[in-house]
């Protein structure tokens, strides 16, 4: 079988998708436009573990090699699942990768959400997601 030159040039060109989507800067840091939100990669009702811990751990590496530069989630996501997950499949990260993350909520159960913006909660929330994620600081 041969390939033509251009359909050897329209398989490269759609080998990472997401570079294809534009770009944006988040401080002086260039991210695609399509991003990866890690919200569904929990249980159901965004609470406890994913029913294939695998496939999440698969679905997050591929979006990365897709060409998501930019993955969101943040530590009420499971509570704290997504953010576990995102470390597994991916630390160490590679260089062009964003992770946002957010606080601000408390998790007394499956599709509860209840607002914390106390200090002392957004403090240990931002603490724990540097711990979970393997990051020494968040860029602000």
């Amino acid at each position: 079988m041969t390939t033509s030159k251009s359909s050897t040039a329209s398989r490269q060109d759609n080998a990472r998708p997401a570079e294809a989507s534009g770009t944006f800067v988040i401080g002086d840091i260039p991210v695609h436009r399509l991003g990866f939100g890690a919200m569904q990669l929990t249980g159901d009702g965004v609470w406890g573990e994913p029913t294939d811990h695998s496939e999440a751990i698969a679905v997050l590496r591929r979006a990365v090699e897709l060409g998501i530069n930019l993955i969101d989630t943040a530590d009420s996501y499971g509570p704290i699942v997504s953010e576990c997950l995102i470390a597994e499949a991916l630390h160490p990260y590679p260089a062009d990768l964003l992770i946002a993350t957010k606080a601000g909520f408390q998790r007394p159960g499956p599709n509860q959400w209840v607002e914390d913006g106390r200090p002392k909660h957004l403090r240990a929330a931002v603490e724990g997601s540097l711990h979970r994620l393997h990051v020494p600081y968040w860029i602000v």
